[in-house]
């Protein structure tokens, strides 16, 4: 009997030898042919899966997104709004191989978005819906009431949502100096200050 194959594990294989290509040489040494290479198919087979290079690497950049949060859904919350906000931000950093994959990954296509017009669209896309859950992390904590009723929501999402993001780049980029105990001391005390100032009940 023929084989039969998942096209949708298939193409997710393939999007993650481009993931492994992109963490070994960079945007610049991606191509179909170079991850062809990586998967030991033939050109035409990885064809098969996708048209171009845009497409596969639209795939990619999505699918990283996916699995983050996939994690995140997947949490064994506890009711703790502020126990689970953590969780849900370490998912976020790079505290593991697989965390500082993603990291790497999305730092390489953040670069290319520059001056790739495709990816910066992409890009906008999956950093809208990172602000999206900040501002739905800082409407929960009002919501219990953790925050005074008088604070800026936008603006606290868009301070945590930059907070998250450098940690990310300058552990990814100098892990020496931004190390794995810093960063999630960072965030709980950037919590704590937004909490420090809500009425006791």
């Amino acid at each position: 009997m023929p084989k039969i194959v998942d096209h949708q594990q298939r193409k997710e294989n393939i999007a993650e030898a481009a993931w492994r290509v992109i963490r070994r040489e960079g945007m610049d040494g991606v191509s179909v042919r170079r991850i062809a290479q990586e998967m030991g198919i033939s050109l035409g087979s990885l064809r098969h899966y996708f048209d171009n290079q845009s497409e596969l690497l639209a795939f990619s950049m999505r699918l990283a997104s996916q699995r983050v949060h996939a994690r995140i859904r997947n949490l064994p919350f506890s009711g703790d709004i502020r126990h689970d906000i953590e969780q849900v931000i370490a998912q976020l950093l790079p505290l593991d191989e697989e965390r500082r994959s993603e990291a790497e990954i999305w730092l390489a296509f953040a670069g290319k978005a520059i001056s790739d017009s495709e990816i910066r669209i992409m890009s906008q896309d999956i950093h809208d819906e990172l602000r999206a859950g900040f501002r739905l992390i800082i409407d929960q904590l009002t919501a219990s009431k953790l925050t005074p009723s008088a604070i800026d929501a936008e603006y606290e999402a868009g301070r945590l949502h930059a907070l998250v993001d450098g940690l990310v780049v300058h552990h990814t980029v100098y892990p020496d100096r931004v190390n794995k105990s810093d960063m999630i001391s960072i965030v709980s005390r950037h919590l704590d200050s937004l909490l420090a100032a809500s009425p006791r009940q």
